[in-house]
């Protein structure tokens, strides 16, 4: 059985590789393939206040959080917005589809609940996150060491 940290630590990067995939390239085709007139006129068609806003919004989110993801940095944090933003998504664009795609929420629930995950696991030992903590960890010289000297 795979119980050991070394594996949960690679279960979680290929978690956070599957999503951080998945948001930069939905983040990019709205950037890129609709743009932001194109996103503003959906959240309009949604109902959504601010809808300028909101598609800058969910445009830099899904970018800036799928780089997050990949990487580990500000993990929790970007996983918090993502899953925001998915439920959001399920709420206003696909409950009423049904479950199933192509237009029911199965695909935004099964993004915000393992961004949920991720906010509950954190990113792992293969991330930024991790690297930047271990190095707060190390332990800095006390003042009363250097008075001393």
């Amino acid at each position: 059985m795979f119980t050991n940290s070394r594996a949960v630590d690679r279960g979680l990067l290929f978690i956070r590789a599957a999503l951080g995939v998945v948001f930069v390239m939905h983040g990019g085709q709205k950037l890129f393939q609709f743009g932001h007139e194109g996103v503003t006129g959906a959240m309009a068609g949604l109902g959504l206040p601010m809808p300028a806003v909101s598609a800058a919004a969910i445009i830099a989110v899904e970018l800036l959080g799928g780089l997050a993801l990949l990487s580990g940095t500000f993990t929790r944090m970007f996983a918090f917005l993502l899953a925001g933003a998915m439920g959001v998504a399920t709420v206003t664009a696909h409950l009423a589809n049904g479950f199933f795609l192509p237009a029911g929420y199965e695909f935004t629930l099964t993004l915000m609940l393992v961004s949920l995950g991720v906010i509950f696991t954190g990113a792992g030992a293969y991330s930024v996150d991790a690297l930047v903590s271990r190095r707060e960890r190390v332990v800095a010289p006390s003042r009363e060491y250097h008075a001393a000297a």
